[in-house]
């Protein structure tokens, strides 16, 4: 059975990737705050920000899946905020820690459990983190959300790296999906000018139907993954394809 993990599979890209690996016939578990009607994906409801749920509710799908015979087993931590669009100082510090707690403590937390659980299958394993542009250019008013990304590209590249010492590690990469028509960017484009100086770029993109589709980007990744065209430790940018 190939197996694939999503986090934030209730909508955006997350959602159109629980849906494009099942059309594949994948087993797929999306883990996310609400469910919506999605044929042949599990749901399974979870607060990503609130670590002891999440270690529960993970613990619990990692116990089930062991009754499986497993073909190749992925987990894609998609899940990400932007949070308050504004500059360091006007952002309560609860914002700032919703963000980091869901775009990097998060992703560390069930890559540990991950790991540890797949760490005597000799099948395919991945780990594939849903980075951004962010993560190498600084956005006034996106000082957390930029911070975040970075430290989940070095996080891949360091957990890749131990990975590759091991006779049976996995393969942990990292992936830009580009610009894509989400609420993120509805979020973007509702924002003050004052409180966002690229807001008019972001506006224009839209204007001029320059966004990706969620769905394009899942087709790109899923085409990505199944023809193994990523090394262990890459950052790839999918606009460059």
């Amino acid at each position: 059975m190939n197996i694939v993990i999503i986090t934030g599979g209730s909508k955006g890209i997350g959602k159109a990737l629980a849906k494009k690996y099942a059309s594949e016939n994948y087993k797929v578990y999306s883990l996310s705050r609400s469910i919506i009607n999605i044929q042949d994906v599990t749901q399974i409801v979870v607060d990503l920000s609130n670590f002891k749920e999440m270690k529960n509710q993970f613990s619990m799908l990692l116990d089930q899946l062991k009754e499986h015979s497993t073909s190749s087993i992925t987990l894609i931590n998609n899940a990400g905020r932007l949070g308050t669009i504004s500059n360091i100082e006007n952002i309560d510090p609860i914002d700032i820690s919703e963000s980091v707690n869901l775009n990097i403590t998060g992703p560390m937390v069930l890559s540990n459990m991950f790991i540890n659980y797949t760490k005597n299958l000799s099948c395919k394993k991945q780990i594939i983190n849903i980075s951004s542009g962010a993560a190498t250019k600084p956005y006034e008013g996106w000082s957390v959300y930029c911070a975040s990304k970075a430290a989940l590209d070095m996080f891949t590249k360091t957990v890749a790296a131990e990975q590759e010492m091991l006779a049976n590690g996995i393969k942990c990469i990292s992936l830009y999906p580009g610009v894509v028509d989400t609420s993120m960017q509805a979020q973007i484009r509702g924002t003050k000018e004052e409180n966002f100086k690229n807001l008019q770029r972001f506006v224009d993109l839209k204007e001029n139907n320059d966004l990706y589709s969620a769905d394009y980007v899942a087709e790109t990744i899923y085409n990505i993954d199944i023809q193994n065209k990523l090394e262990n430790g890459a950052v790839f940018d999918i606009r460059t394809i």
